[in-house]
């Protein structure tokens, strides 16, 4: 068998910022003294006036994003996602979206996978802080061509979006002919009539293998991919709810306020089911490889495979 690729969602990030920097001449990125972490030193090698280093001071680098773009210009903030959504919470609220600005934040180093770094950097929280502020659209990708169709679909809307991506390589699933992006819209990646599993980032890599897994015991599961959290594609997720009866929710997040959230919210509205959510389990991250942080929080393939058959028992 050949070998899955890898890349990280961050790499992709970077990448699509120098690659549409020709064609959208008005977008300019600032960050917050980690071009080389966040990739956005890939656009500052390329457009060096269109790059703003606001050093380490996120809630102003936010106040000034804020600013230009009323001049005009599209501006993408870049940090890691604990300083963005964390420590610059206050501004992204009331500079950029209680004024509904043209403001886009490029949130890298998300979840636990930010590995060795620990606690202090794994931001698990940060889709439940950015759901709660109102019009903030929020784009977690799932793999390195989704990111990149993800940034240029939020250079192409009006109004505040927070891109959500990640430290480690990831394995590329959506380098189809055929793979479509919208804002607003999840995708079923997996055909399925015995469980719903939506899932949001990486997860849904885990989720695929899971469903794999859950083949081999008579057990046909459904994946969707959420790349867009806020606005939700309730239809798709109602829809498939209501074949297969009972739902799971699989996020590099917290349990709490993230994707399952959103989904449990929904879902209670319109069409209740069973629900059990996969995530961080209401505890602090540590300091370990991506792969074992995974392993241990039971977010890997076979972590969601024990995960949803105790669930369907």
């Amino acid at each position: 068998m050949s070998q899955v690729k890898k890349i990280a969602t961050r790499e992709a990030y970077g990448n699509a910022l120098a690659e549409f920097g020709e064609s959208y001449p008005d977008l300019y990125v600032l960050d917050a003294d980690l071009a080389a972490a966040t990739k956005t030193g890939v656009f500052k090698k390329k457009y060096p006036e269109r790059h703003i280093d606001c050093g380490i001071a996120e809630a102003n680098m936010m106040g000034i994003a804020a600013g230009l773009s009323l001049t005009g210009v599209i501006p993408v903030a870049s940090t890691f996602a604990m300083f963005a959504a964390g420590r610059a919470f206050e501004q992204v609220r009331n500079s950029i979206g209680y004024p509904n600005l043209n403001v886009k934040i490029g949130a890298t180093h998300a979840g636990i996978t930010v590995g060795e770094d620990g606690a202090s950097h794994q931001c698990n929280e940060d889709i439940a802080l950015m759901r709660s502020i109102p019009g903030m659209t929020i784009l977690s990708p799932s793999d390195a061509v989704e990111a990149r169709a993800c940034v240029k679909a939020a250079l192409d809307m009006e109004g505040p979006v927070y891109m959500r991506f990640g430290r480690a390589a990831v394995p590329v699933i959506n380098d189809t002919p055929d793979y479509q992006f919208a804002i607003g819209k999840g995708e079923i990646v997996r055909e399925g009539t015995d469980v719903t599993i939506v899932a949001t980032g990486i997860m849904v890599n885990s989720a695929l293998e899971a469903a794999e897994m859950l083949a081999a015991d008579g057990i046909c599961a459904e994946v969707i991919n959420i790349c867009t959290i806020k606005p939700l594609d309730v239809d798709l997720i109602v829809k498939s709810a209501k074949k297969t009866g009972k739902v799971v929710t699989a996020e590099e997040h917290s349990i709490i306020g993230g994707l399952g959230g959103a989904v449990c919210e929904a879902l209670s509205e319109v069409y209740p089911v069973p629900v059990y959510r996969i995530g961080v389990r209401d505890v602090f991250g540590e300091s370990g490889s991506a792969g074992a942080l995974l392993a241990k929080y039971e977010l890997d393939g076979n972590g969601v495979y024990r995960q949803v058959k105790n669930f369907l028992a």
